[in-house]
């Protein structure tokens, strides 16, 4: 089944996953460059929220671009396999050796304001992503290793550790917080 047809069939879990999965497909049918960064106004994005057996701790990185706290994942680049995107960047950007989906389907969607920034010492305009985003499981025992250039530390966080460090008050008020809830919701 193509992403389209998947997220088509996806239930959203609120409004902001309803109006969200809406505009997403709606850019998508206009958009035959979604999936890459060609198409700069807006494209595909996917995040990994990954969180330990117990389902008590989230692995989270400190991005050097927002200077914040974060969940870990990135740009499709092309790919439509947006699970196996969210597993290889859970693992790229953490070290991690383990990162298996919780389940196969999407966990949740958004549309995420990103403001203008520089990256690679080129400006980068402001732009939407379009994320989808996986729920993971890995062994917090394991080595953890921050991506040079990308983050600076990753960690697994308590929820309520979540909330206080990321600095990024949005995330904790409309995506953070929903995804926590979701998860204690579901599993």
């Amino acid at each position: 089944m193509n992403v389209a047809e998947t997220l088509k069939n996806y239930t959203p879990y609120n409004e902001q996953e309803e109006k969200d999965k809406s505009l997403i497909l709606a850019l998508m049918e206009n958009n035959g460059k979604i999936f890459t960064r060609e198409s700069a106004a807006a494209h595909i994005t996917v995040s990994a929220w990954l969180v330990n057996k117990a389902r008590t701790k989230v692995l989270m990185a400190f991005h050097n671009i927002y200077n914040s706290w974060a969940w870990l994942g990135g740009h499709a680049d092309g790919e439509t396999d947006l699970l196996g995107v969210a597993i290889r960047e859970a693992k790229e950007e953490s070290g991690v050796k383990t990162a298996v989906p919780v389940f196969n389907d999407i966990f949740s969607v958004e549309v995420l304001p990103v403001e203008g920034h520089i990256k690679r010492g080129k400006y980068v305009s402001s732009h939407l992503h379009l994320n989808f985003t996986y729920l993971l499981e890995g062994d917090e025992s394991e080595r953890l290793a921050a991506r040079e250039g990308e983050n600076s530390s990753v960690a697994w966080l308590t929820f309520d550790e979540v909330m206080r460090k990321s600095t990024e008050p949005w995330f904790c008020e409309n995506i953070y917080s929903k995804l926590i809830k979701k998860l204690n919701d579901r599993v």
